[in-house]
């Protein structure tokens, strides 16, 4: 049963006992305060009473499941979970006109912000982005897609009930680059995450501004064709640098050299290996990547 409710709403275990904490708290503070409030009524007929605590429960309970949220830091989930419930009874899905954004081709689309990542591989990074984004309202990993039909990715997006797109090279880079299927997917934003083919003009050009890359390393340092995964780590290495990191920048028509938006730095030591720096450089990538992406998105809306 857990499991499928981490998976309905895309939590990790922690968040989902933060969720049940506070869905039994509220529960049990807004059964106290029915009562209270019942007390103070000059009510003595115990059928009248049932129906009038019902009532008042049934009203009280959305507002204490959200106080309760506050402490438990899961305010932005019972929001988004409150506000679907309300458009199920109702039957309606309003879409706030201050809550627009443009897409790609200048045509209005409605929050959440919708980012596809690419990756070609076993996808941690992905694993980490989709887990920051789960449960935040604004911004939606809507697609994964990836080169390789093998990818871990892809095993992780089925997971998540995430939809997927697999590309091939030749449309990819002599065809329309899939801009049609990622602005028909209504995709604001391109996240790659370990993904090893160069993008071609004719997305970059589609996305201008709107696609993200991360590099395991310091650039300008160590980037360039053929430059990925441990062939950067062993030429670190094999230099004998005392400093390695991770680059984000944006991504133009030429390999690792749009705007720098962000790095981090660790330190090498004598005994370190090429395998020890990719543990170094993962863990960097997991701790700043989705922040990163969460921050420009964010600039790319006020600027909208």
């Amino acid at each position: 049963m857990f499991e499928r409710l981490q998976q309905k709403w895309k939590v990790n275990g922690w968040r989902l006992l933060l969720i049940l904490v506070t869905f039994a708290t509220g529960g049990s503070l807004c059964g106290y305060l029915g009562r209270l409030i019942l007390n103070q009524l000059a009510i003595d007929q115990p059928v009248i009473r049932i129906i009038l605590y019902v009532v008042l429960v049934t009203i009280l309970w959305p507002f204490c499941v959200i106080i309760i949220s506050i402490p438990t830091g899961q305010f932005l989930f019972f929001r988004s979970y409150l506000k679907k419930m309300g458009q199920r009874m109702t039957g309606k899905k309003e879409i706030d006109a201050d809550k627009l954004i443009m897409n790609t081709k200048g045509n209005i689309a409605a929050l959440p912000f919708r980012v596809a990542v690419f990756a070609s591989g076993a996808g941690s990074n992905a694993a980490k982005i989709i887990e920051y984004f789960s449960g935040k309202p604004g911004i939606e990993v809507a697609l994964i897609v990836s080169n390789k039909p093998e990818a871990g990715v892809l095993g992780i997006a089925q997971k998540e009930g995430i939809p997927t797109l697999l590309i091939e090279k030749e449309k990819f880079f002599r065809g329309n680059a899939y801009v049609n299927e990622l602005q028909h997917a209504g995709i604001g934003f391109i996240v790659l995450a370990g993904f090893l083919w160069k993008v071609p003009s004719a997305l970059v050009q589609a996305f201008s501004g709107r696609i993200v890359n991360i590099h395991p390393a310091l650039l300008p340092n160590y980037g360039g064709k053929g430059m990925y995964g441990m062939h950067v780590h062993k030429a670190v290495i094999d230099a004998k640098e005392k400093e390695s990191g991770i680059t984000i920048h944006f991504v133009d028509e030429v390999y690792d050299h749009g705007a720098v938006i962000y790095q981090a730095i660790c330190s090498i030591t004598d005994t370190d290996t090429p395998d020890s720096l990719a543990q170094k450089i993962h863990q960097l990538e997991h701790a700043h990547y989705p922040r990163v992406i969460e921050e420009v998105i964010a600039d790319l809306q006020k600027r909208s």
